[in-house]
């Protein structure tokens, strides 16, 4: 089975209430390797871009607003399988259908407040986690961890450098 990679955001009611340790925590102990990450305050309109899939949606105004209200850590992560793994370790968006030990069934409060999201597929061109981190405003970043800043080496299991609009995995 090929290296996959998947983007996960901790959204701003994550970072307010000091979840980032527990979230990255879960993930390691699956055997997962954190290769990117950023804490970042959002811009408008790269949060429109990110969920335009969901522009159509009536709670579309609201979902931006929230993600633009404070920080957000964005990862990277990168395992075998890690994209569906890495779903089911968030659990359903919805708080009440999330079970008890997903990181949305110990922790989220509210539908519109679920603390984490996941890449929810390998399509190309839906939320890349390559895209995602590289597209992020750097001017906007309250801190920057590791070497990435503007661009991270970003490669698909056959060795191909990953595209802006592609997904790595």
């Amino acid at each position: 089975m090929a290296t996959e990679q998947t983007f996960i955001m901790i959204k701003p009611d994550g970072v307010q209430r000091g979840l980032i340790g527990e979230v990255i925590s879960r993930f390691e102990k699956k055997g997962f390797y954190l290769k990117a990450m950023k804490l970042i305050n959002v811009e408008k309109s790269f949060a429109e871009k990110h969920y335009a899939d969901l522009s159509s949606k009536p709670f579309f105004g609201g979902l931006v607003e929230y993600i633009v209200s404070g920080p957000v850590v964005a990862m990277v992560w990168e395992g075998k399988q890690v994209v569906a793994t890495g779903r089911k370790l968030v659990g359903a968006t919805n708080p009440l259908a999330a079970e008890p030990g997903t990181i949305r069934g110990d922790f989220a409060v509210d539908i519109g407040m679920s603390s984490t999201g996941a890449t929810q597929s390998r399509t190309p061109g839906r939320r890349s986690p390559c895209g995602s981190l590289r597209a992020l405003p750097s001017g906007g970043a309250t801190s920057t961890l590791g070497s990435m800043r503007s661009k991270m080496p970003c490669r698909h299991a056959s060795g191909e450098l990953a595209s802006e609009d592609l997904p790595c995995y």
